[in-house]
């Protein structure tokens, strides 16, 4: 690859080669399944569950980001939504089909860089994003947030899980200025409430609150939970 800047995007592919993580690292993060990584177990996300039985989501055309495993996809397939799910580790699809297979439903994963997809506009009711935002470097947040917006149909609504800034799971507490001296996002960047609502001051916030303990669903402390709607 030239390593000539000519445009926007060299730019954002120059930043991605200091920070990002290689496929090879993700694949061998998911190859061993018996590590005890909490959100390896097969469960969905406890905000997910609550949102569907209050009934502040329904069935619809949803799209994950950073769907590892699957645990999420399978779930909203279960309550009847249509799934793309969107991993770049090929060994967390490769779970996740074995997952859906064994749950007898169907999840369209796909194998790709989030900023790779194609994007059809308006097409989602959902976008689902646990665990992923958190991995996103501040260059490729508006690209993030423009994706999105792109992906979701008028007031469609936007989910997201995400490290609580110093929480008991990880949670960087740097500036996003930080993230570029230190050369890494230190394992995920953390977030306060205030931190989320100015980065989503585009969409209607409908809740930010903590994640909750249950042995139903996957809750752990340290995560931020949100649910925004496409204004």
């Amino acid at each position: 690859m030239s390593e000539t800047i000519t445009n926007y995007e060299d730019i954002l592919n120059m930043l991605d080669s200091l920070l990002r993580e290689p496929t090879a690292f993700w694949n061998g993060f998911y190859e061993d399944r018996e590590k005890g990584i909490p959100f390896f177990e097969n469960l969905p996300d406890e905000n997910l569950v609550t949102y569907f039985d209050e009934g502040l989501l329904g069935p619809g055309q949803v799209l994950e980001l950073g769907c590892g495993p699957g645990r999420n996809a399978i779930y909203l397939a279960e309550r009847g939504c249509s799934v793309d799910a969107v991993d770049l580790s090929q060994e967390a699809l490769k779970w996740g089909m074995e997952r859906a297979a064994e749950k007898d439903v169907h999840v369209n994963f796909i194998q790709r860089n989030l900023f790779d997809i194609e994007i059809v506009e308006g097409k989602y009711d959902i976008v689902y994003d646990s665990g992923c935002f958190h991995h996103i470097a501040p260059h490729r947040r508006l690209k993030y947030l423009e994706m999105v917006k792109k992906a979701l149909k008028p007031k469609g609504a936007y989910s997201i899980t995400c490290f609580v800034e110093g929480g008991e799971l990880g949670g960087a507490a740097i500036s996003d200025w930080e993230v570029y001296r230190q050369r890494s996002l230190m394992g995920g960047l953390g977030f306060t409430e205030e931190k989320l609502r100015t980065i989503f001051k585009d969409f209607e916030v409908a809740e930010i609150r903590k994640m909750k303990k249950t042995d139903e669903a996957f809750g752990m402390q340290g995560l931020w939970t949100g649910l925004f709607m496409k204004r």
